[in-house]
């Protein structure tokens, strides 16, 4: 899946709307809803904040792995072995798209065996008070619903 965020730019590494997608977003009286099929015509211009932070967290493993990062820096075993049942190439495609948005660092290091280090960046560090509320209603839901 290819991501073209045009309503968004990048200005000294913090991701901001723009101001056609500020004023979209600020707009109590538009749905998320009413703010996407405004732009059906242009698919790659994002208005409601919820589409964009959907297309870059979201998914099966990518908050889980951000999760994780929140608490340590982790090596890719270490990684691996936290996150049941993921794949090594779907980790790897998920590492490298957090790593092309800016959320997550890879840091390798030239020894022998090669040691490769993943962490949070300043901005997927904006993203743990998210995570934690995320983390909570999970439980409470599962403690309530399930």
């Amino acid at each position: 899946m290819s991501v073209n965020l045009k309503s968004v730019k990048e200005v000294t590494g913090k991701v901001t709307p723009d101001n056609k997608s500020s004023a979209a977003l600020n707009s109590p009286n538009q749905s998320c809803n009413e703010a996407t099929r405004e732009n059906e015509s242009d698919q790659s211009q994002y208005i409601c904040g919820v589409a964009v932070s959907l297309e870059i967290i979201g998914g099966k493993w990518k908050g889980v792995i951000l999760w994780h990062l929140c608490h340590k820096t982790l090596r890719f075993s270490q990684l691996r072995r936290r996150l049941q049942g993921v794949t090594q190439k779907m980790l790897t495609q998920q590492l490298r798209e957090l790593e092309r948005d800016g959320l997550v660092n890879r840091k390798v290091y030239a020894e022998v065996p090669p040691r490769v280090e993943y962490s949070l960046t300043d901005l997927g560090r904006t993203l743990e008070p998210t995570l934690r509320q995320l983390c909570d209603w999970g439980r409470a839901y599962n403690d309530d619903y399930r």
